[in-house]
């Protein structure tokens, strides 16, 4: 595995991006494409996913997890990274595509005809409330992810 060292005596880096130390050119960055779903570059003859490559440049150590706190895989500015769970970072996941209500963390519950809040709290999924009406149980699934899940909250 790289080390910052060997990192810095290659490239320097400049916001979200890296350039070369012996010609200043910035470092080729591979597309995102369904199988590499990340920015990826090629540095000390090795490819790496950009988004660790820039924290490891700003920090000086690797996490298991660098999460994008915008959710946007193109913005690999450092401030936009930071060091996570596999747990938070699944928090500060978008609304997932077959989502009916339109709001994150809110369902239909056919068994009592009211709609569902459910977040994860600790791992563990929690109801939080059924209501009848959808902006109330909208309002209610906002405040349980601050409360819960803190600065990874995704709305």
């Amino acid at each position: 595995m790289i080390t910052q060292e060997q990192l810095k005596q290659e490239v320097r880096y400049e916001d979200g991006h890296f350039y070369r130390l012996s010609d200043g050119e910035q470092v080729t960055e591979s597309p995102i494409t369904d199988h590499h779903r990340y920015l990826r570059v090629r540095v000390c003859g090795k490819v790496y996913a950009l988004h660790r490559m820039v924290f490891l440049w700003q920090n000086g150590y690797l996490p298991k997890i660098v999460d994008h706190i915008d959710n946007d895989r193109s913005n690999n500015k450092i401030e936009n990274l930071r060091e996570a769970t596999q747990q938070q970072n699944c928090l500060n996941r978008v609304a997932h595509k077959n989502n009916r209500s339109g709001y994150k963390n809110v369902f239909w519950d056919s068994k009592s005809n009211k709609w569902c809040v459910l977040v994860n709290v600790f791992g563990k999924r929690k109801t939080i409330g059924r209501f009848e009406d959808l902006e109330l149980a909208g309002l209610v699934a906002y405040e349980a992810r601050v409360k819960f899940h803190g600065e990874f909250a995704r709305h």
